[in-house]
């Protein structure tokens, strides 16, 4: 039996693993990080399961099953955070297979499925510009010199981080998982405001959007601010005001299938009063669960900053950080999850998911789903970030009943 005691006691133990300042900080690989990395780990053990990880860190915990020769169901989530975030993106997920094993154990239900629950490394894009970078290194979409490309703001690259931590960062391949999986399956909230307005406990996950994320590099001339005329100058703080809107526009004109576009990142050099701006970065974020949908977005925008180049005589370049495939779920699954929703007696939507997640890379790989529970007023990545417990008692009892499902031989996903 699902225990909601159980669950609120993890998530306040997670709560407190942070590092200092309002909301919940957990960088990937740093210390807070590794703080509850450990504790889910413990919980993971004590669960039953045999812990393993890879050459990234990735922690993949074996619970055996009547038939090992099965392949075996994947469950889990993330606990890495943004800075100043909450405490319930991706540990919901992680918590929500720990206690589906801890069930399992104390009902005496054998699965006869294997299952490989696993706390996936590195999810937030927050400290290295890339997400679900512990999802792509299982699928060896994560390469040597990708870790030695991808820079936090200090400069230290990725490699290094995993080499101070511990792990095998020159052995990277090997974390590529491949053993048979029968499904992929994954809790997470919303992180937005559709289930709670419509007062439903439960989403069904028919698809995950993928983002494109880049940063434009726009260089003018830092000429000086009072001894430059107007009509001589080379902006590139103006130029990049006007991409930031063209990013805005491009996306919402794009109605049908939608996408989002999102500017986080402006960087201004030499960024003083007195001096006009001579260089600006920029840190692009383009979604849709449309691929030519997102691309088109993409096109309008750099057609928007070869016209302000000749315009206002400034030059730029792209640096590409990710570009990944939108993922569709399991038919099947989502059937199979809705029903069990219905059984149950939960009432759900089907519903595609805005933001990216791990099991996005797994879509291609296996049956993948994905139930989705309400975040008060859709709040995610902030401090006021915040799942009723109700809610996540719901969530949890749907998950595991799909799990228990799935781990039984004669269910299939044809």
């Amino acid at each position: 039996m699902i225990s909601k005691e159980r669950l609120m006691r993890d998530f306040a133990v997670m709560k407190e693993i942070t590092a200092p300042g309002e909301g919940i900080t957990r960088l990937a690989f740093s210390a807070e990080d590794w703080e509850g990395r450990a504790y889910l780990m413990r919980q993971m053990e004590t669960a039953g399961l045999t812990l393993r990880e890879d050459a990234f860190g990735n922690v993949i915990g074996h619970y055996t099953g009547q038939d090992e020769s099965l392949p075996a169901l994947m469950c889990g989530s993330h606990s890495d955070s943004v800075p100043q975030g909450g405490n319930y993106d991706g540990l919901a997920g992680v918590l929500a297979a720990i206690e589906t094993v801890r069930s399992m154990g104390e009902d005496g239900f054998r699965p006869e499925h294997p299952l490989e629950i696993v706390l996936f490394m590195c999810e937030e894009s927050s400290r290295f510009s890339a997400a679900t970078l512990g999802s792509r290194a299982m699928r060896g979409e994560l390469s040597r010199e990708d870790l030695h490309s991808l820079h936090e703001k200090s400069g230290k690259d990725l490699y290094t981080v995993l080499k101070e931590r511990g792990l095998r960062p020159d052995a990277i391949a090997e974390a590529l998982y491949q053993k048979p999986l029968k499904a992929v399956l994954e809790m997470h909230i919303e992180q937005g405001k559709v289930l709670e307005h419509e007062h439903l406990p439960i989403g069904v996950v028919t698809g995950i959007a993928a983002p494109s994320r880049f940063y434009i590099d726009i260089q003018g001339n830092a000429d000086h601010s009072g001894a430059t005329p107007m009509h001589l100058r080379h902006d590139a703080l103006c130029a990049a005001a006007e991409i930031i809107l063209a990013v805005e526009r491009a996306a919402g004109a794009q109605e049908e299938p939608p996408a989002v576009g999102t500017v986080g990142i402006v960087d201004v050099v030499p960024g003083v009063m007195n001096v006009i701006p001579g260089a600006v970065t920029l840190g692009v974020d383009l979604r849709s669960i449309d691929t030519a949908a997102r691309d088109a977005v993409e096109q309008d925008v750099t057609e928007a900053l070869d016209e302000a180049a000749v315009r206002r005589g400034i030059t730029w370049t792209m640096r590409r950080v990710s570009k990944e495939t939108p993922a569709q779920m399991s038919p099947a699954l989502v059937d199979m999850i809705a029903a069990t929703a219905e059984e149950l007696g939960m009432r759900y939507r089907r519903m595609p998911s805005g933001a990216g997640h791990d099991s996005m890379h797994w879509a291609d790989y296996a049956p993948t789903g994905m139930i989705f529970i309400p975040c008060r007023d859709g709040i995610s990545h902030n401090p006021a970030e915040y799942a009723d417990p109700e809610h996540i008692f719901s969530g949890v009892q749907l998950y595991s009943a799909v799990v228990r499902r799935l781990s039984q031989r004669a269910i299939t996903l044809d």
